[in-house]
């Protein structure tokens, strides 16, 4: 029985390969097999992540916000003060997260849509010190792509730690952390790294881990706690059996599995392949009339695109999409929630999958009310996709 395409924002489309790893027996977290492939998963996310042998990676069972608050409850201390790049909903998350573990925050936010420059980064430092800096490489509620290469550069020109929250970016968008000087990196594994949900993906430099060290007062959260999972860590990429708490064992062998399929295609082809379709499918949403929530092409995310809703039609639209055959997301971003929708495009998706997925809300449109011209779309999408 045929089913409507998973086109959100995560999480998305997996590969049969991955699936199938998913449905294998379970081992033992401290089976000999398993201590070797999650040994091997953790080696091969340092060129996925494109950091240098002497970062740390972590893979903890949980969401995207326990790598956020895995990060900032290790790095950042009770009255550190802390700048959050504030481009949407899960900008302000972070915040949140940062104030719990009791920084002074402070927020440079942007509107809906638009974005803050390393100019402005760069210029905030020059006027207060700050512990630390975080951005949102994409944000899910906005679709706006921050330049996380040049906010890093103005960040660490002060010394300040830089975090980025690359949950609907990593293995999509690019990114490469020790060139650019990138201290904490985090994802979760059900947007781009194309596994089902459930693990916190964190990469962490020298820097940070001996920020971590040198604390003063303990990690106030126990699970997220790095003195509990780096000897974990450890062991199992020197082949050894330990333990905290249970890994997701599946999960763990999946993303083995998925991060295999990631490095054969190689990074920058991996890139390459996302802006094409990240243009295809913008070039569908301009060709039926439709705005977007960014601003400017320049900082539009990859991943995943933002259109705004026509004049008179609204959400009600999403489940005729979904009768069409694909299944989108609506608003977040609590400013203009019912203003638009959300196409998730990363991962294993595919040339086909974007093209279904057009026609879809074409049919979708036109059963709201909206006057769009069969094949519109899908004409302009195909035309990027040939000129490639």
């Amino acid at each position: 029985m045929s089913r409507p395409l998973l086109m959100i924002p995560g999480p998305i489309e997996f590969s049969a390969e991955v699936l199938a790893a998913m449905g294998t027996p379970t081992l033992s977290h401290v089976d000999p097999a398993f201590i070797a492939v999650f040994g091997q998963v953790l080696a091969d996310l340092r060129p996925v992540f494109q950091a240098g042998a002497d970062y740390q990676p972590f893979v903890l069972a949980g969401s995207g916000t326990l790598a956020m608050d895995s990060a900032v409850a290790n790095v950042v201390e009770p009255g550190d003060r802390v700048l959050v790049v504030d481009t949407g909903y899960f900008s302000q998350r972070m915040a949140d997260i940062c104030r719990r573990y009791g920084a002074e925050v402070e927020l440079l936010t942007a509107a809906p849509g638009e974005t803050i420059s390393a100019e402005q980064v760069a210029a905030q430092c020059d006027q207060a010190h700050y512990d630390a800096i975080t951005m949102t490489h994409v944000d899910t509620s906005t679709g706006v792509l921050t330049d996380v290469q040049g906010m890093a550069h103005s960040a660490r020109q002060t010394g300040a730690l830089v975090i980025v929250d690359g949950v609907c970016a990593t293995a999509a968008e690019e990114m490469r952390q020790q060139e650019w000087g990138v201290d904490v990196y985090l994802t979760a594994s059900q947007k781009a790294m194309g596994v089902p949900p459930g693990l916190a993906l964190l990469m962490v430099s020298p820097t940070a881990l001996a920020k971590w060290r040198q604390r003063q007062t303990p990690v106030p959260s126990y699970y997220s706690d790095w003195n509990m999972w780096l000897p974990v860590m450890e062991a199992y990429e020197g082949k050894r059996p330990a333990y905290f708490a249970t890994p997701a064992v599946n999960l763990v062998m999946a993303l083995a599995v998925s991060v295999r399929q990631i490095l054969a295609e190689g990074m920058d082809a991996v890139f390459a392949r996302h802006r094409l379709l990240s243009d295809a499918v913008k070039a569908g949403i301009t060709a039926m009339g439709l705005g977007q929530v960014p601003t400017s092409p320049a900082h539009t995310a990859h991943t995943l695109t933002c259109p705004r809703y026509p004049q008179g039609v609204d959400a009600s639209f999403l489940p005729r999409v979904r009768a069409a055959g694909a299944i989108l997301a609506g608003g977040l971003h609590p400013q203009i929630k019912g203003e638009y929708f959300r196409i998730g495009h990363m991962g294993q998706v595919s040339r086909n999958d974007i093209l279904a997925t057009l026609a879809a809300i074409e049919t979708g449109l036109r059963q709201a009310g909206y006057a769009v011209e069969p094949g519109i779309s899908l004409a302009a999408a195909q035309a990027v996709l040939a000129a490639a």
